[in-house]
């Protein structure tokens, strides 16, 4: 049975998105992105050669047939940096479709949400696919969607630091008021069980870079990732049973012989 993750009218077979920095060598990235069996892979605008191709890129190692790239805007601290890079992003042909940052704190890289409104605003007026990457506030999850949002991206836990889920109540209360677009996890995740505790919680999907390009064995953890989302997606779509505090007999007791 199809499962398929659905942004902004277009279908993706896979509900793990991959980030591209951070990995030891292109070739290794290139490997483990095959690993993970993502087909949207984040691209950050402001730290790959867009203009000179006669030098080596990430870009060279991406089969764009295969994958669909989704520039951010990662490095950016106002709006009006953010609408730029989008900009650049579209104009040297990599998409129209953009994963909004725009960092508020240097330590923590929390995102400044007023600018982040603002600059969906702005770029879904100028026919931008604007996937904002946002705090796990329900309220401002609410003024992205009104400003055109085509998903809401909140962060689990700050960028690259692998804690995991730090507020699952949250996630739960941002998954029961938010249908009218996707909800992904985007930021926090450290290993496989992170990823599936995300998609229990029913996450529609998880972004995720550090966790798979500074492990040990990046590939072997990109394969553990996606059986993590996978795992998590059937759980969830399962239905899991209630917690109880005492104990129930697996065998039910009628018919017993005695």
């Amino acid at each position: 049975m199809s499962d398929e993750l659905i942004i902004a009218g277009r279908a993706f077979q896979s509900r793990l998105i991959v980030g591209t920095g951070k990995y030891r060598s292109f070739p290794e990235m290139a490997r483990a992105i095959e690993a993970s069996g993502a087909d949207m892979v984040t691209v950050a605008v402001r730290r790959v050669n867009l203009t000179d191709r006669t030098k080596e890129s990430l870009l060279d190692y991406l089969d764009r047939s295969k994958y669909f790239l989704l520039p951010n805007t990662a490095g950016c601290y106002t709006g009006d940096e953010a609408i730029r890079a989008a900009r650049m992003g579209r104009e040297v042909g990599l998409s129209s479709w953009v994963k909004l940052e725009v960092i508020g704190d240097q330590q923590t890289l929390f995102p400044d949400t007023a600018e982040l409104i603002r600059a969906t605003q702005a770029l879904v007026k100028e026919g931008f696919t604007v996937l904002p990457y946002t705090s796990d506030d329900l309220i401002v999850a609410r003024k992205l969607i009104d400003a055109g949002a085509a998903a809401v991206m909140p962060l689990g836990a700050p960028i690259g630091s692998g804690m995991g889920i730090q507020n699952a109540a949250n996630l739960r209360i941002l998954r029961e008021r938010i249908t009218e677009v996707p909800l992904v996890l985007d930021a926090g995740v450290g290993t496989a069980s992170d990823a599936a505790v995300a998609m229990e919680l029913g996450a529609d999907g998880v972004l995720m870079n550090t966790a798979i390009a500074e492990a040990q064995d990046a590939v072997l953890m990109a394969e553990a990732m996606r059986a993590g989302v996978e795992a998590g997606r059937k759980a969830y779509l399962a239905g899991r049973i209630p917690k109880k505090l005492y104990a129930t007999a697996s065998s039910p007791l009628s018919g017993v012989v005695r």
